[in-house]
């Protein structure tokens, strides 16, 4: 007799279903991406550096939360071990703002090696130590910012902040044709100006818009397109 699943058992699992790591998930953008990709049918493997944040609040059978520091090549590694199968997309969230320094005089040194090293060193870490869990057809995106754009860098300040997000457009396009030779792409997408505690209540767009816009461009993307620089609504960025 030939057995018969209950696609309303819970713990069904569709053989095609895609999954996707996000780093940075335990709130803003990062989590907003947790939830409409699990609506849109992923599989996500969540990860944050400290605390859960609204990742505690979530209740899902395809989410897997994993406690992961972005510059810790050992963590990276034991999540890399603990996922079966292949990535379709790795989403390099993570990151943080630097002092708003207003004058050169100002720089924090310390604060700003620590920045360049979330913001542009450990999503290259990141993608270094998925690469093999990553297929022909699967896609990388970082998480970039207009503010990394140095045809927009008119009013200079957040200094570190800047840098850090042009080294990693940089860092991108220069692992862009390595990785189209394994069929893996590259989106660099600037989610817009977000209202988060990164982007403060005075920001124009919901975490909730640039999600949705996000998700679009990513559906919309292929190793043709590998290496665009894009805003979460479509329009090209300027390098």
């Amino acid at each position: 007799m030939t057995s018969r699943v209950n696609p309303y058992d819970l713990d069904f699992q569709p053989k095609c279903m895609k999954s996707v790591v996000v780093t940075g998930a335990n709130r803003g953008i990062g989590l907003e991406l947790v939830k409409q990709l699990l609506n849109s049918g992923y599989r996500v493997y969540a990860t944050h550096r400290s605390e859960m944040g609204g990742l505690a609040g979530l209740s899902n059978q395809n989410l897997s939360i994993h406690q992961m520091d972005v510059r810790d090549k050992k963590a990276i590694q034991v999540l890399v071990d603990s996922i079966e199968g292949e990535i379709d997309l790795l989403i390099n969230n993570a990151g943080v703002a630097d002092g708003r320094w207003q004058s050169i005089s100002e720089i924090d040194m310390e604060h700003a090696l620590e920045v360049l090293n979330i913001n542009a060193v450990a999503p290259v870490l990141v993608t270094q130590k998925f690469q093999n869990k990553m297929k022909n057809g699967s896609t990388i995106v970082m998480i970039s910012s207009l503010m990394g754009s140095i045809s927009d860098c008119m009013s200079g300040r957040s200094y570190a902040y800047r840098a850090s997000k042009s080294a990693l457009n940089m860092f991108s396009i220069a692992m862009k044709n390595e990785l189209k030779n394994q069929g893996i792409s590259i989106l660099i997408l600037h989610p817009g100006w977000v209202a988060t505690d990164m982007g403060g209540p005075n920001a124009t767009v919901s975490p909730e818009e640039s999600v949705r816009g996000m998700i679009q461009r990513i559906d919309e993307h292929n190793l043709d397109l590998s290496g665009r620089y894009v805003q979460f609504d479509g329009t090209p960025i300027e390098w």
